[in-house]
């Protein structure tokens, strides 16, 4: 740990300089790179500095309780030490997880997209569920949502959404909510009162700069024709919708929720980049081994990742095997629940650690 550390430090200190330099100032891509990377060892380099401080401490107490003659200093010196060697066992523990190989992508925004399954009705009521609970953590967050492109029933439900969240660092918390959500209830039209099953996916993508991946005009064949569903009657008679093909990747994106073309076409732009980026992430992880293993949010997005049981007020996520009380989780409470996808992702990073070479 402390060679890591010495090298970061280093690295840390170059990249101040480097901030300063006239060359690099002048580069607004690579300014941005390099102030990136330099906010995220600044942690590393705080934590490792406290640790130091703290053991410093640690020498001193123990030659203070050594030289002591009096029993109630000694006792006074004893419960210090005590306290500070848990404030270094926290601290280590804290350096260790900070030193694992970290998302580059964390700190970016994100594209939701969220999709009715199998269930019908239920299942689209249900995807309006998710889509309220996202937004209301995202709100409890401080980050802001945007809906890009949606389709919606006249029920109340959703057969799809998709919306953009920016803020602080939502992608390594939301990272976790991709797959498959299953919800177990009695819809209101059920008259014999049976539990019907449905479900519903979501898909959580770092939202995609310029910077991050270009995309070439002439790879792209765009249409544009009239917005159908809720939205007024000028949306309806007019060929304000678009519909944006990436050629060499077939993946395709519509967006009507906007009055203007030239906005759906800007909103249809983000969705399209974010999915070719991801894409392109996934191609890489698969190349490498300890992101295909530790990543447990963004793997298989057919995998049923959740259960939300209403009749027994009970939210049971898969993977970490834990139930949590669904009254507070649909309301948007998600982050106890997702604090330990976070710690299960860290552990599983450290057990490779001690087992493989990287």
């Amino acid at each position: 740990m402390e060679e890591k550390i010495a090298k970061i430090k280093t690295e840390f200190h170059k990249l101040g300089e480097d901030l300063q330099n006239p060359k690099i100032i002048s580069d607004p891509e690579n300014l941005q790179k390099i102030a990136r990377r330099r906010a995220e060892l600044a942690r590393i380099v705080s934590e490792s500095e406290r640790l130091a401080e703290i053991q410093k401490r640690i020498i001193e107490t123990k030659q203070l309780q050594e030289s002591e003659e009096s029993d109630e200093l000694k006792k006074l010196a004893s419960e210090e030490l005590e306290k500070l060697q848990i404030e270094e066992q926290r601290l280590k523990k804290s350096l260790g997880i900070l030193l694992l190989p970290s998302d580059p992508d964390n700190e970016k925004d994100v594209i939701l997209e969220i999709r009715s399954g199998t269930g019908g009705d239920e299942a689209e009521l249900f995807a309006s569920d998710l889509f309220r609970m996202y937004s209301r953590y995202t709100e409890s967050k401080g980050w802001k949502i945007n809906i890009l492109n949606s389709h919606r029933t006249g029920i109340g439900g959703i057969k799809e959404i998709s919306a953009e969240i920016w803020g602080i660092e939502p992608y390594r918390f939301l990272k976790y909510e991709s797959g498959i959500h299953r919800v177990q209830r009695i819809p209101k039209t059920e008259k014999s009162g049976r539990v019907h099953t449905s479900a519903t996916s979501v898909v959580v993508l770092p939202e995609a700069q310029e910077v991050d991946i270009k995309i070439d005009p002439k790879d792209l064949k765009i249409d544009t024709f009239r917005s159908s569903g809720a939205g007024g009657q000028h949306v309806n008679v007019t060929d304000s919708a678009v519909r944006i093909t990436h050629l060499p990747t077939k993946t395709v994106v519509s967006c009507q929720d906007e009055r203007s073309q030239l906005k759906n076409k800007e909103k249809a732009l983000k969705i399209l980049r974010s999915r070719i980026y991801e894409q392109r992430r996934e191609e890489k992880a698969q190349k490498e081994a300890i992101l295909r293993k530790t990543m447990i949010g963004t793997g298989d997005r057919s995998e049923k990742i959740r259960t939300y049981n209403f009749p027994q007020n009970r939210v049971t996520d898969h993977r970490i095997k834990q139930n949590f009380p669904l009254d507070r989780i649909i309301q948007g409470n998600l982050d106890g629940l997702i604090s330990q996808l976070i710690d299960k992702d860290d552990q599983k990073k450290i057990e490779l650690m001690q087992d493989e070479t990287f």
